[in-house]
């Protein structure tokens, strides 16, 4: 993470932090969305020979991010004791396919479509027999990025700091 850091501050990128291992990056610029995922995926191809189409990259605005927490269903990441709450991100696949390939257990799982966005709750006491995993073996699987709600909000956090 460190090295990806240092190679965003060089495309001229501010304000760039990471955030755990899993790619979470924040940053600074005056380009639209769509240019910043242009530049990264570039990057990552250029400096780090990642030329996967199953690595993909998803850039949210502020107010993108905002949304997502603002438009949650009521009561969603509020007992972390009792439910692992997910949120997925999609990325160029509507939500209604993406939804399509869920197979919610009764009394485990529970989702709810978002704009850009499925929120994924499962019952902590029977995370084992949760369904979530079962997405794995779909192609628009490689279409979702999915973060915990709690490093959802504290990238949320960061952004405000």
């Amino acid at each position: 993470m460190a090295k990806w850091r240092t190679s965003l501050e060089a495309l001229g990128f501010t304000g760039v932090a990471t955030y755990i291992n899993s790619g979470n990056v924040l940053l600074d610029s005056t380009d639209s969305a769509a240019t910043v995922k242009k530049r990264i995926d570039a990057d990552l191809a250029e400096n780090f020979a990642i030329h996967d189409e199953k690595v993909k990259v998803l850039v949210l605005t502020r107010g993108q991010l905002k949304k997502v927490i603002e438009n949650r269903p009521t009561g969603f990441g509020d007992e972390p004791k009792k439910y692992h709450s997910d949120a997925i991100f999609l990325m160029g696949v509507s939500t209604s396919d993406a939804m399509a390939v869920f197979n919610p257990r009764e009394g485990v799982d529970t989702i709810w479509p978002g704009d850009g966005v499925i929120y994924s709750r499962r019952l902590s006491a029977e995370r084992t027999k949760s369904r979530l995993s079962a997405i794995m073996s779909s192609p628009l699987y490689t279409s979702m990025t999915i973060r915990s709600w709690s490093t959802t909000m504290k990238l949320w956090d960061l952004m405000n700091d």
